[in-house]
């Protein structure tokens, strides 16, 4: 009797783990690369990636980390609910010419908590 109690409780509990994995905000990118091909030098330049929440929870974006000092990040700070949309807005200023690439650290609470999306393109 033990061991058939042992068994539907290491049943449940595996049922129960697996269910709760299930149901997570998970980000939908319409790109996670942006090109902007040729920039001025000194002359900042933004684009706004835009998003879904294709998952079952809301997603809660706790921070947009840029590579490097010469780019900074918005981001939509509610919580973005199952089927609505978001956005994080980068801005990069070139002080050096030739080309370039750079990323930006989208930490959340997705099922994939860290996110990278990058622009590049070439500095004139």
């Amino acid at each position: 009797m033990k061991k058939i109690t042992s068994i539907c409780a290491v049943i449940i509990a595996f049922i129960s783990l697996t269910a709760m994995g299930m149901l997570a905000a998970e980000f939908k990118f319409e790109k996670e690369t942006h090109d902007f091909g040729k920039i001025p030098l000194n002359k900042p330049v933004s684009y706004e990636y835009k998003f879904s929440n294709s998952g079952d929870e809301p997603i809660i974006i706790s921070d947009v980390q840029p590579t490097c000092g010469c780019s900074v990040a918005e981001f939509t700070k509610t919580p973005v609910k199952p089927g609505e949309a978001g956005t994080i807005k980068v801005t990069f200023n070139a002080a050096a010419k030739g080309p370039f690439t750079k990323s930006f650290i989208v930490k959340s609470n997705t099922k994939t908590p860290v996110k990278t999306l990058t622009i590049k393109g070439i500095v004139e």
